[in-house]
């Protein structure tokens, strides 16, 4: 143990009693092993099982921490420990402290994230369920590459390692499982180094009772990576919405059954509306990532928005609105019958009701995107 550590041990921990000194002996272990100054900061969750009196024996520091969940307990390890480099991991004896060098190795060469990589090692029998083997852990990995393009194979690995002082400028504030997912979105939204090494993964004791809850920590995961992705939670919805309206109202306008009923026209509107609002959504949620992480994704995209969010841009959208509301209005009270021309069939006058609906909607849509983003504009991303 050394009052200026270069790396930096750091186990969450709640009622662990059954493994938490032989993973802390592993730790001691690696530290000699990576041949360099160590801690061990044990970040504990409210055991009442004895665990911070194990860990304060085998020579850790103890950091007490009154919120729950296993976010909460990392984050305050995190702030804790004094090492330039961290390396996280369960106390359940599952993951390979052991593996210590090899995180070390990466993280001194200059990456600033290095996750473990289980599916690379060795998964020791019984370890890992079947449904997180073969169907969890691969899919949501999936999914993670997809949605932000990180190029790793085991997106949810608790053991990783990082550069301490550039994990402290993502602002990571889950409180849960989800943690895993949060640090490596908003790593890779930062464009830190990221990088992944093998690591084996052990049996569990066969008479701990595990912390981790399938459906509800899967859902929790995959609900935080659609959360920082507008692209594909919002966008392909408004796609196919918006498709879905042009296509009803030409089957319409055409007479093509069964699409030829004037509720065709009903559902084109509601289809519309729906596909406006969310397209409001992901300009002003894609801008707000990209003020608080640097993102900017694809380039012309990020110009563009970039522009929506400028005190031009909102003004040429509160312009666009004024235009697309007189438009609107002046096609429903040529179509009035009181007011408008009689001449037109049902059929033609559906349509421009349509129309001039959809360009009272237009309206809408560009004063609500205008409103959000001169709001959004006036905001200034925190210091990191």
């Amino acid at each position: 143990m050394s009052s200026n550590p270069e790396l930096s041990f750091i186990i969450p921990c709640l009622n662990e009693s059954l493994c938490l000194k032989t993973v802390l002996d592993e730790c001691h272990n690696a530290g000699t092993a990576c041949n360099t100054s160590y801690e061990i900061i044990v970040a504990d969750n409210g055991s009442t099982d004895g665990s911070q009196l194990i860990a304060q024996e085998s020579g850790a520091v103890v950091i007490n921490v009154q919120e729950k969940g296993y976010g909460c307990a990392v984050r305050a390890g995190i702030a804790a420990s004094r090492g330039k480099f961290g390396l996280m991991g369960d106390a359940d004896g599952t993951y390979a402290f052991i593996d210590a060098p090899k995180f070390l190795l990466e993280l001194r060469s200059g990456k600033q994230l290095v996750m473990g990589n289980r599916f690379r090692g060795n998964i020791e029998q019984g370890s890992m369920p079947l449904l997180h083997q073969y169907l969890g852990n691969p899919v949501l990995s999936f999914i993670g590459r997809l949605l932000f393009g990180i190029q790793v194979g085991d997106f949810h690995c608790g053991l990783r390692g990082f550069r301490c002082s550039d994990i402290s400028t993502l602002r990571l504030h889950s409180t849960g499982m989800e943690f895993a997912s949060e640090m490596i979105i908003k790593a890779s939204l930062m464009d830190l180094e990221i990088s992944e090494v093998s690591t084996d993964l052990r049996r569990d004791h066969p008479e701990r009772k595990p912390h981790l809850r399938t459906w509800r920590d899967g859902w929790r995961h995959l609900r935080f990576m659609l959360s920082f992705s507008p692209k594909y939670s919002l966008a392909p919805l408004a796609f196919l919405l918006i498709t879905l309206s042009i296509s009803s109202t030409v089957f319409y306008a055409f007479d093509i059954a069964p699409f030829s009923g004037p509720n065709t026209l009903v559902a084109a509107s509601s289809g519309l509306t729906a596909s406006l609002a969310l397209i409001s959504d992901y300009i002003t949620n894609r801008l707000t990532i990209g003020k608080i992480y640097a993102y900017k994704g694809n380039q012309r995209l990020g110009d563009l928005l970039h522009f929506l969010s400028s005190y031009r841009g909102t003004n040429k959208l509160f312009q666009s609105s004024l235009v697309l509301l007189v438009s609107g209005l002046i096609i429903l009270l040529q179509i009035t019958p009181s007011l408008g021309s009689t001449s037109i069939s049902s059929r033609e006058s559906h349509l421009f009701s349509f129309a001039g609906i959809s360009l009272l909607m237009g309206s809408f849509f560009s004063y609500l995107t205008a409103t959000k983003l001169a709001t959004l504009s006036s905001l200034r991303p925190e210091s990191k």
